[in-house]
């Protein structure tokens, strides 16, 4: 038996066994629903989930498991399975992993529960309308879509009262399925646990702002579980308030994520869920820490535009007005704003093969973080679950590269 090295320990995020412990009872849940007399829902990562929660409704999240399979390296397998159920390889791999999982009960935890609705927003993109046509028709099952219009360049008061009608539609959805009145008070009840819980997310993100930073972005894609799958609940704010109280409490020990952190950096777009490992030890050899991302604050980007006293008013804007449903011009401002605050020495950016939303306008993206903050950026081409897409010798090359560069502009 190997002794465990100290230092590494130190370092180990405490809350992560809570977290498991949260999320092993959450699918229990979920996989029991039926036999509690409750309903399962099947909800994008962008959907309005508030609604769901005040019908005891339990939200389930393809996207989350998507990620569940890459991190546990079974998204070739089951891509290809997927292939040969005759989906293009181009097609998204948490679309493709998911579909091949459901005839068989595939994946880590043995399949996602039988849904008995799904809700589908296209706030983050196109694909999930297919994906969760398909589902619906294999599982035989109503299908909600919740229409948002792409922000080109701005929010008009036409988008807001289209909105406002396709939540007024998604309530009578679920009035119709769960054959109950909804209640509007308790909406407003759960609209502020929601807001509650995001506020204290951006709190634990917003602790990387200290040298050295607590956590990494590693750490965000980890501990982000509780804010998609769980926002809404009491049982989020209590996790990001334990959390919360670590991450200042490694500050006042002086503990950071990487051991000498020297560089710090930005990822942009989703990780590479079955290299988060290897990516994290790859830039902590060379004293760089992944500071902050694009992606894990998008679960508490819209704190703008909700109003925590009438959640109900704000839904059309909190929903629509998100990270990747808004121009490129837009988006590149909010992460010259990241670059800022995290004091990013560099940005790292996942040209993400299986997310096009995400990944369309990052070269101009890139040009403009450089315009504006001159700091040198790195793109790694890669997929978020399929592996075969994957070249270490090639990445490591490049962040060889990119770390050399770095140490040029800050010496």
């Amino acid at each position: 038996m190997t002794e465990k090295d100290p230092e590494k320990e130190k370092r180990k995020i405490k809350s992560t066994a809570r977290m498991q412990e949260i999320m092993t009872n959450y699918y229990m849940e979920a996989k029991t629903a039926a036999d509690a007399g409750k309903k399962v829902a099947w909800i994008t990562s962008g959907g309005p989930v508030e609604p769901l929660v005040v019908m005891d409704i339990i939200p389930v999240y393809p996207e989350n498991h998507g990620a569940m399979i890459g991190a546990s390296k079974m998204g070739v397998d089951l891509c290809e399975k997927a292939e040969e159920m005759g989906y293009s390889i181009d097609l998204c791999s948490y679309a493709r992993s998911d579909i091949a999982c459901s005839p068989v009960n595939g994946g880590p935890i043995g399949g996602l529960p039988r849904p008995d609705m799904l809700i589908c927003g296209n706030n983050i993109c196109g694909t999930v309308l297919k994906w969760y046509e398909i589902q619906a028709r294999y599982y035989n099952c109503p299908l909600f879509i919740f229409d948002t219009p792409f922000c080109h360049t701005g929010y008009s008061e036409e988008v807001e009262k289209y909105v406002k009608r396709q939540i007024g539609e998604y309530i009578a959805f679920l009035e119709h399925e769960c054959g109950k009145k909804f209640d509007y008070d308790r909406l407003e009840e759960v609209g502020r646990l929601s807001v509650a819980g995001q506020r204290l997310w951006q709190d634990v993100l917003d602790t990387a702002i200290h040298r050295p930073a607590p956590l990494s972005a590693i750490d965000a894609f980890i501990h982000m579980a509780l804010i998609v799958t769980l926002r809404g609940t009491q049982q989020a704010i209590d996790y990001y308030t334990l959390m919360l109280a670590e991450m200042k409490d490694r500050i006042a020990q002086g503990i950071g994520a990487v051991p000498r952190e020297r560089y710090r950096l930005l990822w942009d777009n989703i990780p590479i869920w079955y290299r988060m490992k290897w990516l994290s030890e790859t830039f902590a050899a060379h004293d760089a820490c992944l500071v902050a991302d694009t992606y894990t604050s998008a679960w508490c980007g819209s704190l703008k535009h909700l109003d925590e006293n009438n959640f109900l008013a704000s839904m059309p804007a909190g929903y629509t007005r998100i990270y990747l449903n808004i121009g490129v011009d837009e988006m590149a401002g909010q992460v010259v704003k990241l670059v800022d605050k995290y004091s990013a020495d560099g940005m790292v950016m996942h040209s993400n093969r299986s997310c096009k939303p995400y990944s369309f306008g990052q070269y101009d993206i890139q040009r403009f973080v450089r315009e504006k903050r001159d700091i040198p950026t790195l793109i790694i081409e890669a997929d978020m679950v399929d592996e075969r897409h994957f070249s270490e010798s090639q990445i490591e090359t490049r962040i060889d590269a990119f770390m050399e560069m770095i140490r040029q502009q800050k010496s």
